[in-house]
């Protein structure tokens, strides 16, 4: 019941079991066609390049950095939680003049905040994050993607902590490139990370299409810009090797690939505005509980996730005491969070597999039991009242 990873769907378990088949088997490669049209589904997206790249959710964020920036391009980053900084790192890596702004963590962006930086900056890239499991802020999007098309910059966005549990509508939203992660609020195991990138986001990478010597053939045609630093992660590479083409790169994780499918059958079966609204009533019974044992919530409530909560640890109770005891005693998993936030609050989710009601009460009552016998002074039994009243009010 942490920020993630999360327990995860039953039916991900099963497909993961799945036999393996090699990479160019006509079922691997109609598997892989049928994930993209998935994906698209799941981003809200016609874009053709919808693909997954092998590794962690940090592996989606690196690939689309790596392969978008080159030396000396301005981007910028607004920041208002841990992950904001994780992608000011990577594109400095890249070579790039990053330039920051940032709002206290707890709160989120203005349009007139981003538009105001844009002006100032006149970058080409601007990468933020939607969902920030660090604070639990939202940063809402729409109108962005406009913004950054009007200053002549594309859009990149992390919503690994916040797709299937919060609306993400690439489309509509005019984001250019997506990266998320299975084992948020899609239910699944760490391990793949399902990209979506617009035909611009495309064209400007296409310059540093690039072929491997051993796989080239007479008539093949590459860009003449700078070749991308990064083989594993050279986008156009792996969008030929999820094209038409087939261009050998990696060898696709069939067991991954089993994953990432069953995870997107999963939220669209259920259907996406059906399972933002489960994670939106079992959030907020969540926090009404937490409220019920005299906890504090963090941050703005208005930009807050569906699908975690974070509280203030109360005076005198160790965090990290209440965390083991919650732990070994309860086999419930909550978390802390990072920089100025260690140890000053707890972060408790609610998404994917676990936004069930029976997950909610039992973590409650536990809660509610560790923290009467550290001494914290709490009504009995409000929580699972408070949590009861949300649900009967649905």
């Amino acid at each position: 019941m942490g920020p993630g990873p999360i327990n995860c769907y039953p039916r991900v378990l099963r497909a993961m079991s799945t036999p393996l088949v090699g990479q160019y088997d006509p079922v691997m490669t109609g598997y892989m066609n049928e994930t993209m049209a998935l994906y698209r589904h799941v981003f809200e997206t016609r874009n053709p390049a919808t693909v997954l790249i092998d590794g962690t959710s940090r592996a989606g964020i690196e690939a689309i950095l790596v392969s978008a920036i080159e030396p000396g391009d301005k981007v910028l980053v607004p920041i208002f939680g841990r992950f904001g900084y994780l992608l000011k790192e990577i594109a400095q890596r890249c070579g790039a003049d990053v330039h920051c702004i940032d709002v206290p963590w707890g709160e989120v962006f203005s349009l007139q905040q981003i538009e105001q930086a844009l002006r100032q900056v006149n970058p080409k890239l601007v990468a933020m994050v939607q969902g920030d499991t660090s604070t639990t802020m939202l940063q809402p999007l729409e109108g962005i993607g406009e913004l950054c098309h009007q200053y002549g910059a594309l859009l990149y966005v992390d919503a690994t902590a916040s797709v299937g549990g919060n609306p993400l509508k690439v489309d509509p939203w005019q984001i250019d490139a997506v990266s998320v992660g299975l084992q948020k609020c899609l239910g699944g195991p760490s391990g793949s990370a399902p990209i979506t990138l617009s035909p611009q986001f495309v064209e400007q990478l296409m310059p540093r299409h690039h072929i491997e010597a051993g796989i080239r053939e007479s008539g093949d045609h590459e860009g003449n810009g700078r070749r991308i630093a990064s083989n594993y992660f050279d986008l156009p590479m792996i969008l030929d090797y999820w094209g038409e083409k087939r261009l050998n790169h990696h060898t696709e994780s069939a067991t991954m690939l089993y994953s990432a499918r069953e995870c997107a059958l999963t939220l669209l079966d259920e259907g996406i505005d059906h399972a933002i609204a489960r994670h939106k009533l079992h959030g907020r019974a969540m926090a009404a509980g937490l409220d019920g044992l005299n906890l504090e919530r963090f941050g703005d409530q208005q930009h807050k996730m569906n699908n975690i909560v974070a509280v203030y640890i109360p005076q005198g109770i160790d965090g990290e005491v209440f965390r083991s005891v919650l732990l070994n005693d309860f086999h419930i998993e909550i978390g802390t969070s990072f920089g100025p936030l260690h140890g000053k609050v707890w972060r408790i989710g609610t998404m994917g597999y676990n936004a069930r009601q029976d997950t909610v009460f039992h973590t409650l009552m536990a809660m509610e039991a560790v923290l009467r016998r550290m001494g914290h002074p709490l009504t009995p039994t409000q929580a699972i009242n408070n949590a009861y009243d949300i649900y009967a009010s649905a």
